[in-house]
């Protein structure tokens, strides 16, 4: 990216840029960025990511392609959303209790520092996981390893299967509801 010389802008003149900065590219960086997330909130999010992150540059003229900077920066933050997603995903498999909720997620996430029975929930957790896999059709498996542990998309799937989008996500919602319900009896075994 290009800087300028360094000219402090006065507040006015950044509040002026700011405001005609989103009002020539909020509807298209919103076209931009909803294609490539799941449903509009998410869009919404991003956008408004990129408007906090635009409006808190110390310095607006330090920009020379501010179209160019606010592109890259949507990107980005689209590709954050991704990662973070399949660190969420885990938290799919939530389930209630009188103390409050249980995430399988938690458990896999701790620190195994903090002690061997923490260990032991995870290594029987991956064990249970890996096991209830094997139980799915192979056609539900492969869909869901290869977008939950392989980092592949679903559209990605659906192309290299040469099969219908829709086909897919079937197979993956097969097979979330059979992990759900595997993992939520391993989950009432822990608890007791």
């Amino acid at each position: 990216m290009e800087i300028a010389e360094n000219i402090t802008m006065p507040q006015k003149e950044k509040e002026n840029m700011i405001s005609q900065t989103v009002s020539s590219y909020g509807g298209k960086l919103m076209s931009f960025i909803r294609p490539k997330v799941k449903n509009t909130e998410d869009a919404e999010d991003i956008l408004q990511e990129v408007w906090y992150q635009f409006s808190s540059l110390t310095n607006l003229s330090e920009i020379v392609n501010i179209g160019g900077w606010l592109y890259r920066v949507t990107s980005n933050k689209i590709i954050d959303k991704y990662r973070k997603k399949r660190t969420e995903n885990l938290e799919d498999f939530v389930y209630e209790d009188e103390d409050g909720s249980f995430s399988i997620k938690d458990i896999l996430l701790l620190d195994e520092s903090a002690g061997p029975d923490i260990k032991m929930f995870q290594d029987e957790i991956w064990k249970k996981l890996f096991e209830a896999l094997e139980e799915l059709p192979e056609k539900q498996r492969l869909v869901y390893v290869e977008n939950e542990l392989n980092d592949k998309t679903l559209q990605e799937i659906a192309d290299e299967q040469g099969e219908n989008i829709k086909t897919i996500i079937s197979r993956k919602n097969y097979a979330v509801k059979h992990l759900r319900n595997r993992l939520k009896q391993l989950y009432e075994d822990l608890n007791n």
